[in-house]
């Protein structure tokens, strides 16, 4: 009896599952007859355009950029660095030892020519002050010995040689005092008896570092300046350029520049110099660039996106490659004409580069340009034609 139910059993449960698996069975295969949810379809207005419908989902895969023209560079764009210019940057050290009493200026403060940056309590100083000062008074004191040795002999008083004698310890002491003048001159000094010294700035600018502290001991010797002090009205541009594009660049030169921290600004530039010997390791050759900054926008260290223009006044429109489809020698990019309507262009490729080429017939400034998608629209337009 107890097999006999057993069997039963598992007979029960084999038909239930038989009946579970033929109604998945009929669901799916219900579901297979029904049409499938299709998005809303491309439709080809007439040859070269395409519409969609508003919400159609193809538009979300689109990017869409405003044409600009822009002069047409010579070759791929580089990158390069942005730099103090040295011409007009101040490292500015202690030409005497002593000690820090108060900071005057702060990294980022921008200071006027002769401004003080720091003072400090200088023993040398009130040492040199004071030989300035003997110098001073001792030349004073052997003028008045030659002017008294001519006076004599001209009344046949003292002989020739007296006179001889006093005229050169007066020019002695005339170069002593101009020699200690001079050192205090160096020390940016012109009298402190009690050694207080102030360190100041040859040149206008901004303090872009400084590397001292209150208390800290100076000397002339140390290894890093207290103070850089730099114009940053006016930037260096450092540009590496391949062995293989040096003939495209000369002094004089204009070059067109962006940085990641103002997308789609665009500043100008000038060749200044270009270097003489390539770097054997990259066989690159450094040219340097000025960039006028009179707003203060570019900083030093900034990297940058360069181009060497070209000066036959030729302009072109920048398209990411993503926006560019080519059939054969062909090229095409696809233009909003309006939302949702898209027309297929033959453009002409003045400079192909790796990621951004540039477009000189086809394509006009302000046309609505397909950046990224081109694919897709055009997968959507070879369906339509077939």
């Amino acid at each position: 009896m107890t097999m006999r139910k057993t069997l039963q059993t598992v007979a029960t449960l084999a038909l239930i599952g038989a009946v579970a698996a033929g109604a998945i069975f009929a669901t799916r295969l219900h579901a297979a007859d029904q049409p499938a949810a299709d998005p809303v379809p491309a439709r080809l207005a007439e040859p070269g355009v395409l519409r969609f419908d508003a919400g159609a989902p193809q538009l979300s895969a689109l990017r869409i950029e405003t044409a600009v023209a822009m002069p047409l560079p010579m070759a791929e764009a580089l990158n390069g660095r942005l730099a103090l210019d040295e011409n007009r940057t101040a490292r500015i050290s202690s030409p005497i030892a002593g000690r820090v009493l108060k900071l005057v200026a702060e990294p980022g403060d921008r200071v006027a020519r002769n401004a003080v940056l720091l003072q400090a309590d200088a023993p040398e100083l009130a040492a040199a002050d004071a030989d300035w000062r003997k110098a001073q008074a001792d030349e004073v004191r052997k003028k008045l010995a030659y002017e008294r040795a001519r006076n004599l002999l001209a009344h046949e008083v003292v002989p020739q040689k007296d006179v001889e004698a006093a005229d050169a310890d007066y020019r002695q002491a005339a170069a002593e005092s101009r020699r200690t003048g001079l050192r205090m001159r160096s020390l940016h000094a012109s009298g402190a008896e009690n050694g207080s010294f102030s360190l100041r700035t040859p040149l206008a600018g901004v303090v872009v570092e400084r590397q001292v502290t209150p208390g800290m001991e100076l000397r002339p010797d140390l290894a890093n300046p207290l103070f850089v002090v730099s114009d940053p009205s006016r930037l260096w541009l450092l540009v590496d350029v391949p062995e293989r594009s040096l003939a495209q660049v000369r002094p004089g030169q204009k070059v067109s520049l962006e940085t990641d921290a103002f997308p789609g600004a665009r500043f100008s530039a000038t060749v200044d110099k270009v270097g003489y010997a390539l770097d054997p390791a990259t066989r690159r050759v450094q040219v340097r660039c000025t960039v006028e900054n009179p707003d203060g926008r570019l900083r030093p260290e900034m990297y940058a996106r360069v181009s060497f223009l070209s000066d036959n006044g030729r302009s072109a429109i920048a398209v990411p490659n993503a926006g560019l489809v080519t059939e054969g020698i062909n090229t095409y990019a696809f233009v909003e004409a309006s939302p949702g309507v898209f027309r297929k262009r033959q453009v002409g490729l003045a400079l192909r580069g790796r990621e951004t080429s540039h477009v000189d017939s086809g394509l006009q400034a302000g046309d609505r340009v397909v950046v990224e998608g081109a694919l897709l629209l055009n997968a959507e337009m070879a369906s339509h034609a077939r």
